[in-house]
């Protein structure tokens, strides 16, 4: 599902116009983000929690040569599934 099919089914599901569903998903994904950016984590009861988590520096290896590289440092979003979303997929 894209993000143009998630509108549709969130304002079928939710009886919206697809402008409205729209700017529900926009503000949606921007108050994550933002909360996300400062770093605080996001949890929705059922559904899961998005957290900002700090991967440290490491080398690696390019596969095409073989030279060893350094990787940066970086900080990532990680997603844990809830126990409801878990069984709904089971």
């Amino acid at each position: 599902m894209n993000k143009a099919q998630l509108i549709d089914a969130v304002a079928s599901k939710a009886g919206l116009t697809k402008v409205d569903a729209k700017k529900a998903v926009d503000a949606f994904i921007g108050v994550t983000a933002n909360s996300l950016k400062k770093g605080d984590r996001l949890a929705l009861v059922g559904f899961g929690s998005f957290s900002v988590t700090k991967r440290s520096a490491r080398t690696g290896r390019n596969p095409r040569t073989g030279a060893t590289i350094k990787i940066a440092a970086k900080k990532v979003v990680r997603f844990k599934a809830g126990a409801e979303l878990t069984a709904m997929v089971k």
